[in-house]
């Protein structure tokens, strides 16, 4: 801590706005690779000692969080970057930054993941079948998380955004054993994935409006003033909808409380340090270029408020401690989105609470979850109805989680209440009715914080009367030692604020205003320290109150989790109306259902956004006149053939045609793909058609029918035809990719074919797929050629086969 506080006293004597040092040698990737590898290989270990497995996985976030705070100075004075080409030509490009946001994330990512898988190594059994995966999963997912928080390209922040989401469902979900477990993992799936493709979308949109994916460019543009108009309005919206969600924001909160099925350290480290902080994190860094947006940050206050607020009062009428946790969790996630989004004429000091609470709220929550897993294990219970008198069996225990609640209420001289303090300070001193809105609104949710972390003090250690006091076993010093790291750290930053303020104050110089304000414990008497005393007392009176309380809290009429239940209810009826509807047996019906989607989307996007290019000549060569004639022709007819026999000739004519055209366009290559693949449809179609009426046995349509079925034939192939057109007139010049194509494939491949050596060499292994893929289908055809290979007719009896019924085989053979 010292070592940090020198180093960042140094940095923020540096220069404002010094240059950014891009460092190809920066382990910034290596760091990220290295933690999804030893995931990979911890099954190998865990054969072998499961303990042994999470206590080698704590090496690696413990080495990360060393190198980050060595890397404290530069960091802090303008940032450490790194850029990896992934595919350049493509202007795909890995790139990450470390600077002081992302080392306050890596402070909880790396530091409290390393104090949680020390932590698992008392509380997993040697027998414990969650182990295993549990310690595996618990890296990768850390790893994920570090590549997330150094992430600077929209591209490989959303990469390692699903990552998280796919290692948080299978933590969650555990072995899928349990119904209770299967539930919870698919609700946080189905809820952050939803976030995360409306997110990609926005990324999407902010990056081509920006011209540059690059994160710290993005927010620079967006301080400049550059980045207006609709296309960034909806972006912004998209990507809030995607932290939103991640971050257990109304009214997508539900799945955080639903998830405490996972094993406490799970909890503790995706649901109260890392994973829930991604949405806040995101809107971090992104709040510095877009919070001066009325777009930006009315959705974000009032998201945020409702949220502290809704999450708080649930929290009241929690009976497990897990679940009262969660809610709290909840309930900071809005504060601290509040904090970090809101931006304002203050924003430097809002950014400043913001960090000092983001920090504070990991040193505080992951251990209470931790002192959940704790009384859990020596008591078999986390009803806080059953548990009684643990403040004098588990003394050690009880005054950790005092330490750490007493910072979730924000009491002094924790940084719990260095945070908190700041936060009034900033909408206070911002005035206004949207100071005073805001400064309020944290003043009620406060009071609700302070009033469900006395009542987690109460309801785990307190003496109740009319409850026998709990018997408990003594919890081993694995099971406590970190709880006690996490919560004293959470006094010691309170006592060295200013370590703190320069971490926060290299974030907060990103906003154009300048405050001069500093953290500290003491600034005096005023209406900040009137809010900080008011919510600690109005927190204590209501659990005071806490029959009367629970009573009110329990008649809620608006319940998130049931709208999430009724919702997925209603999307499963809507698709079983749809499959019901499309999915009939009917081939006619799904090749029309393919033709009007296409005409509806694509088709009318193209008429509407499309350019029809200029100067397109009927025809290149005298030769595609015919051609084309034979295949129109071909096609009339086939559609009017009455024999089966005769409409796939006339289809093979068709092809034989379109590989004609491909000949005079000089592709022969194509074309002979063309005729190999109709001659062996058409073989296939004589040993099919051996065994099928030679006639169309079905009645002709109706007219009514029929001119709806030519209609719609006409107005698809049209729009495949202006689609083709307009697309393939939209390229003025060769891609780049086409011409790194033809600049190696004599190099490279030693062909003058650029096609060959696509297909041969730069795209072998897609290739050999789609040998895979005619193999099958080979397979398939033989199949149906080989059925009845063994079918014979008796002199005097049915037909004798293995497949189908008599009568079947009867009516095939006539």
């Amino acid at each position: 801590m010292i070592a940090l506080f020198r180093v960042a006293l140094r940095a923020e004597s540096s220069a404002a706005g010094a240059a950014l040092r891009d460092r190809e040698e920066s382990p910034l990737l290596a760091l990220v690779v290295a933690h999804l590898v030893v995931a990979a290989l911890l099954p190998l270990v865990s054969a072998r000692n499961r303990r042994a497995a999470f206590a080698v996985a704590a090496v690696l976030p413990a080495a990360t969080l060393l190198w980050a705070l060595a890397e404290a100075g530069p960091a802090l004075a303008g940032g450490v970057t790194a850029t990896t080409a992934w595919a350049p030509t493509l202007g795909l490009m890995l790139s990450f930054r470390l600077d002081a946001l992302a080392l306050a994330m890596i402070v909880l990512v790396s530091g409290l993941g390393a104090a949680i898988l020390v932590y698992c190594v008392g509380y997993f059994g040697s027998d414990s079948s969650e182990a295993p995966r549990s310690a595996a999963l618990l890296l990768a997912f850390a790893g994920a998380m570090l590549g997330l928080v150094l992430a600077d390209d929209l591209l490989t922040l959303y990469v390692f955004w699903e990552l998280t989401s796919i290692a948080s469902f299978l933590l969650v979900g555990q072995g899928g054993e349990q119904g209770e477990e299967r539930r919870a993992a698919v609700q946080a799936l189905l809820v952050t994935v939803f976030g995360g493709l409306a997110m990609l979308l926005g990324f999407v949109l902010l990056g081509e409006a920006a011209g540059t994916y690059r994160i710290s460019e993005i927010v620079a543009a967006g301080q400049a003033g550059s980045l207006h108009g609709g296309a960034v309005t909806a972006a912004l919206l998209l990507i809030l909808l995607g932290a939103f969600t991640k971050s257990a924001q109304l009214p997508f909160h539900p799945w955080l409380p639903a998830a405490m099925v996972a094993p406490t350290p799970v909890s503790a480290y995706l649901h109260a340090a890392s994973m829930v902080k991604a949405g806040v994190y995101l809107v971090a860094r992104l709040a510095p270029g877009f919070s001066d947006q009325a777009v930006w940050w009315v959705p974000v206050v009032v998201v945020g408020l409702g949220t502290m607020i809704v999450g708080g009062w649930r929290a009241l009428s929690a009976t497990d401690l897990k679940q009262l946790l969660a809610f709290g969790t909840v309930s900071q996630l809005g504060f601290l989105t509040v904090l970090l989004g809101s931006g304002g004429p203050l924003g430097e000091i809002s950014a400043l609470a913001g960090i000092a609470l983001l920090l504070a709220h990991g040193l505080f929550k992951a251990p209470l979850f931790m002192v959940v897993g704790t009384i859990d294990h020596a008591t078999g219970t986390r009803d806080l109805r059953r548990l009684s008198g643990l403040r004098t069996a588990l003394p050690g225990t009880a005054v950790a989680a005092a330490l750490a609640a007493a910072s979730m209420a924000g009491i002094p001289p924790l940084l719990g209440f260095v945070g908190k303090e700041a936060a009034f300070e900033g909408f206070l001193d911002e005035g206004g009715l949207r100071g005073w809105i805001v400064a309020l609104g944290l003043l009620l949710g406060s009071v609700l914080t302070a009033a469900y972390s006395a009542r987690f003090l109460w309801g785990a250690f307190a003496r109740k009367p009319g409850v026998e006091p709990t018997s408990v076993h003594r919890p081993g010093a694995l099971l406590t030692v970190p709880v006690w790291i996490c919560s004293i750290a959470g006094l010691a930053l309170g006592i060295a604020y200013p370590v703190v303020d320069a971490l926060g104050a290299s974030y907060a110089a990103e906003y154009p205003d300048e405050s001069g304000y500093h953290l500290a414990i003491w600034h005096g008497l005023g209406l900040p320290l009137l809010f900080t005393a008011v919510a600690i007392a109005g927190g204590l009176l209501l659990h005071a109150q806490r029959a009367r309380v629970l009573a009110l809290s329990s008649r809620s009429p608006l319940d998130a989790q049931r709208g999430y239940e009724l919702t997925i209810a209603a999307i499963a009826r809507l698709a079983l109306t749809v499959t019901g509807r499309l999915q009939v047996g009917s081939l006619p019906a799904y090749l029309a259902t393919i033709l009007v989607a296409f005409v509806l989307l694509p088709g009318v996007a193209t008429i509407l956004g499309g350019a029809w290019p200029g100067g397109q000549p009927t025809y290149h060569s005298l030769t595609q006149v015919p051609l084309a004639i034979v295949v129109v022709i071909a096609a009339l007819a086939a559609v009017r053939a009455r024999r089966r026999l005769t409409a796939v000739l006339l289809v093979g004519v068709i092809g034989y045609g379109v590989g004609g055209l491909f000949i005079v366009d000089g592709a022969p290559d194509l074309a002979l793909a063309q005729f190999l693949v109709e001659t062996l449809s058409l073989v296939a179609f004589v040993f099919v058609l051996r065994r099928l009426p030679a006639d169309f046995t079905e009645e002709p349509s109706p007219r009514r029918v029929r001119l709806p079925k030519a209609l719609l034939g006409a107005v698809g192939g049209a729009a495949v035809a202006v689609f083709a057109i307009v697309m393939s007139g939209a390229r003025t010049t060769p891609s780049a990719t086409a011409a790194e194509f033809v600049r190696l494939a004599p190099a490279e491949a030693g062909a003058t074919n650029v096609v060959s050596a696509i297909i041969v060499d730069f795209r072998a292994l897609d290739t050999v797929g789609e040998i895979g893929v005619l193999a099958v289908a080979a397979v398939g055809v033989a199949s149906l050629v080989l059925a009845t290979r063994y079918d014979r007719r008796g002199r005097r009896g049915p037909v004798e086969s293995g497949q189908n019924t008599p009568q079947h085989e009867e009516d095939l053979l006539g």
